[in-house]
């Protein structure tokens, strides 16, 4: 699936307009965007988690030549599948509490 298939389903499932869906998914991806960029966790309680997490340097291999080199620290983005969404993939049922 697409973007613009993703907007479609949404769309469908909201009952909004395919331009209204768009906005609201464009809005939802910036919103975690630039919450993640400045260090905090988004938390979609049955989906997951979107977090940063830094990377310390290292040294690396050259897979061609062998030859030791530094990698730099870096801070990348992660995401962390909820438990309803993990037994959703999975094909089992969820349960109950």
């Amino acid at each position: 699936m697409n973007k613009s298939e993703l907007i479609e389903a949404i769309a469908k499932s909201a009952e909004l307009t395919k331009a209204d869906a768009e906005r609201a998914l464009n809005a939802t991806i910036e919103t975690v965007v630039k919450a993640v960029a400045k260090g905090d966790t988004v938390t979609l309680v049955g989906f997951g988690t979107f977090k940063s997490v830094k990377r310390a340097a290292r040294t690396g291999r050259n897979p061609a030549t062998g030859a030791a080199l530094k990698i730099a620290a870096s801070t990348s983005p992660k995401f962390t599948a909820g438990a309803t969404f993990k037994t959703a993939v999975a094909g089992k049922k969820a349960k109950k509490k």
